[in-house]
């Protein structure tokens, strides 16, 4: 994936996504995910598993954009 591609993913991804930026295939992302060893924290919920982007722009060492004040619930 381009870092133009990366910038624009949502705040979640899904696992097999997640891999392709850190350059992983679909059988490892999900072999290191079920071992507990993926580079970033994932979510499991349910069947599926979702990768927090900033966690996966976090270890690529990429700015994590901060969210504007008036988003944040008090």
């Amino acid at each position: 994936m381009s870092l133009a591609e990366v910038g624009e993913l949502p705040a979640v991804t899904d696992l097999v996504t997640a891999g392709r930026v850190l350059g992983l295939g679909r059988t490892k992302a999900y072999e290191l995910a079920r071992a507990g060893e993926f580079p970033c924290p994932v979510i499991r919920a349910g069947a599926t598993w979702l990768v927090p982007v900033p966690g996966l722009l976090a270890v690529l060492g990429l700015p994590v954009p901060a969210e504007p004040d008036d988003k944040i619930e008090r």
